[in-house]
């Protein structure tokens, strides 16, 4: 997948030492990289998500219809915050390995402070934060370049990508429009 200064730049964060802001690294052979600002924040939209859907009340769940591709033009129903979540928790076990799995069990989805965690992990603080910082990094990577739907950005997981939509510009066999010209 590749990566576009126009997708990273309003997640990068503004003071990064290493981005400068822009959101992309250039690493070996001038190719361009996410920055881990990039990758932490993207993993924070998620998990902000993620908390939104699994705070809300049972009965507040709504149901949608999907339409798939097709003949007879069939539609699937799902209810989408409950995918989400999911998807979110599912992903993260099996991206992440069994003590990074157990320090984001504890810090994000039970929701313990870091003197819990360190308590209970047997860890440091300093140690402890370079973890979470690392689980958001591989995460935030994970959940924007997963296939074929991704986690991010987050409307086109919920509402699908916006298909059928193509510019004129685009097609190589279509004229501009020109107004007609008055003759002289």
């Amino acid at each position: 997948m590749e990566w576009t200064r126009s997708e990273t730049l309003a997640h990068a964060a503004p003071g990064c030492n290493t981005c400068l802001g822009l959101g992309l690294r250039i690493g070996r052979n001038e190719t361009t990289h996410p920055c881990n600002c990039v990758l932490r924040a993207i993993f924070r939209a998620c998990f902000e998500h993620f908390r939104d859907c699994v705070s809300r009340e049972r009965y507040i769940s709504k149901v949608t219809l999907d339409p798939l591709p097709g003949k007879d033009r069939r539609g699937a129903w799902g209810r989408k915050s409950e995918e989400f979540s999911a998807d979110f928790c599912l992903i993260s076990k099996r991206t992440l390995t069994p003590p990074e799995y157990d320090i984001f069990k504890y810090h994000f989805l039970l929701g313990a402070d870091w003197k819990l965690c360190c308590r209970k992990l047997n860890m440091d603080r300093g140690n402890f934060f370079h973890a979470v910082y690392r689980i958001e990094q591989k995460l935030g990577r994970v959940f924007r370049e997963l296939e074929p739907y991704s986690l991010f950005p987050i409307d086109d997981y919920l509402h699908g990508p916006v298909k059928g939509v193509r510019s004129c510009l685009a097609e190589g066999d279509v004229a501009p429009v020109r107004p007609p010209l008055r003759a002289a």
